[in-house]
């Protein structure tokens, strides 16, 4: 586990892709290295990075593999559902 590592929740795909990203080069991983690792072209890598909207959920957990992160699904706090996530 890298100590730098957030722990922000990504709500939605923008965040996502930053989350990967981060970690990515966290790895210090190309996007060609990571689409090698994940079964996926590198292309694929670059949109999911950037935010991509119809990334499928296969794709996604095959990133998630590949940069050895994982998923946590946990109820939101009522300040996050009226605020919204905090800004950048």
């Amino acid at each position: 586990a890298t100590a730098s590592m957030r722990s922000d929740p990504a709500r939605d795909p923008r965040q996502f892709g930053l989350a990967l990203r981060q970690r990515r080069r966290e790895l210090g991983l190309t996007q060609s290295q990571v689409a090698e690792r994940a079964g996926v072209r590198t292309a694929t890598v670059s949109a999911v990075e950037n935010g991509d909207p119809g990334t499928k959920l296969s794709t996604a957990f095959a990133l998630l593999v590949a940069l050895d992160l994982e998923v946590v699904a946990r109820r939101r706090t009522t300040a996050e559902l009226t605020t919204g996530p905090a800004g950048p």
